[in-house]
């Protein structure tokens, strides 16, 4: 099975995949509908114009006027759902033959023209003028219904729609399978490290509990110890907890990330909680830091106890890690519909707003050398939120420099 970390990427590479592609075709689809409307306009123009240079060609000049022979032009113009308009030199209208159309004022600028209401039209405007002179007599005015223009291009457009949807459900099929076969040797690899992992530390416990207990027996019967010997096993037996919490956190992740069964039983979250709180109320007067806890009763869910109180703790203890003396730390859990949310938020000194998206990353730590201080590896958010995760919640953080951070955990109730 897949972990998490591999769905999302797959997700997310599916995603831009399709989103890529996605505008490509759409950009295709559009250049290729342009094209074809203005070819296609082109060639209902020219059309036009054809006809009515035949039909103007038709027109004799008796006494300074035009006289306009029919020769059955009306019924093919209505077949065609045409009409053709003659008017005199000032634009009045002389004769209509064809389609019967309400009166559109002549513009003899616009040779081209489009009427956009009911019906909608093409026009074509041409000047008829005397042989000997070259002086406009009148104008010409060929109209053509657009209806069927307008069914050619929505059935055009709905043959490139649905070659758009189609091109993209192929290539969210051909995305899937490429992304398959790129990651499983990345896959295959973390697996076979994360295996490593987890062996490595599961085989080291027993020889980090050899020397820790060991390390307690002789500082604890320490008679005629010499005092840098003392001091010696102290750091030794400080650097065996902190290896074993190191351990057990490596742990912790490697079981998460296999999706590994958990002790799932039904618990009492806010008891949990309370149980929490007293233990650290001890540190938080010792740091003069006021500890406060709110809950609602009874809030039931399904969960690995240990896993949740390890996670619990880590944000606790961060809390009171990184508030300063006279802060405040508050613990408040409640129940909102179908989830229980707990929140911790403390006023200490705050994550930088660039630092928010890499908090959950392991290793990570905003300043490298401060493990060497307090102990941490980086792991502890990395397991609070792989923990939350496997109990199908999600974790959310606030915060703002120099006053406070605030993590907001919800997992699902108890059904």
């Amino acid at each position: 099975m897949s972990s998490p970390m591999f769905t999302h990427i797959r997700r997310r590479l599916l995603f831009f995949n399709l989103l890529v592609f996605a505008v490509v075709l759409g950009g295709f689809a559009i250049a290729v509908r342009m094209v074809f409307v203005h070819n296609l306009r082109e060639q209902l123009t020219n059309r036009l114009i054809a006809v009515a240079q035949g039909a103007a060609a038709n027109v004799d000049i008796e006494n300074g006027q035009l006289k306009i022979e029919e020769h059955g032009l009306p019924h093919e113009l209505k077949k065609q759902a045409e009409t053709l308009e003659w008017f005199d030199a000032h634009g009045r209208l002389l004769k209509q033959q064809g389609e019967a159309l309400p009166y559109i004022p002549l513009n003899p600028k616009l040779t081209v023209a489009i009427h956009t209401h009911d019906p909608p039209l093409q026009l074509v405007t041409l000047p008829i003028l005397r042989e000997e002179t070259k002086e406009i007599i009148g104008y010409i005015r060929i109209s053509q219904e657009l209806d069927e223009f307008n069914e050619t291009i929505w059935q055009f457009d709905t043959g490139l729609i649905v070659g758009v949807i189609t091109g993209i459900l192929l290539s969210a099929v051909g995305s899937l399978w490429l992304n398959r076969q790129a990651m499983q040797p990345i896959e295959a690899s973390f697996e076979r490290l994360r295996q490593f992992t987890a062996d490595a530390s599961h085989e080291l416990r027993s020889p980090l509990m050899a020397i820790s207990s060991n390390t307690e027996v002789a500082l604890k019967y320490d008679e005629g110890m010499r005092p840098e010997d003392r001091e010696v096993l102290g750091a030794i037996a400080s650097a065996t907890d902190q290896m074993t919490r190191l351990i057990d956190d490596l742990l912790i992740l490697a079981r998460t990330d296999r999706q590994q069964p958990m002790t799932m039983r039904t618990i009492n979250l806010s008891e949990t909680l309370a149980q929490l709180i007293q233990l650290y109320k001890p540190q938080a007067q010792q740091q003069q830091i006021s500890l406060e806890f709110s809950t609602d009763p009874q809030l039931l869910l399904r969960g690995d106890e240990a896993a949740l109180i390890r996670a619990f703790t880590n944000l606790l203890q961060n809390a009171l890690r990184y508030t300063s003396e006279g802060g405040k730390v508050s613990v408040t859990a409640k129940r909102l519909m179908h989830y229980i949310q707990v929140t911790i938020a403390d006023t200490g000194i705050g994550i930088a707003p660039e630092h928010l998206s890499k908090i959950f990353e392991r290793f990570w730590r905003a300043d490298p050398s401060r493990h060497y201080v307090d102990g941490g590896a980086g792991l502890g958010l990395s397991i609070v939120q792989a923990v939350v995760q496997s109990h199908g919640g999600s974790i959310d953080v606030k915060s703002q420099v120099g006053q406070g951070t605030s993590f907001t955990v919800r997992l699902p109730l108890s059904h």
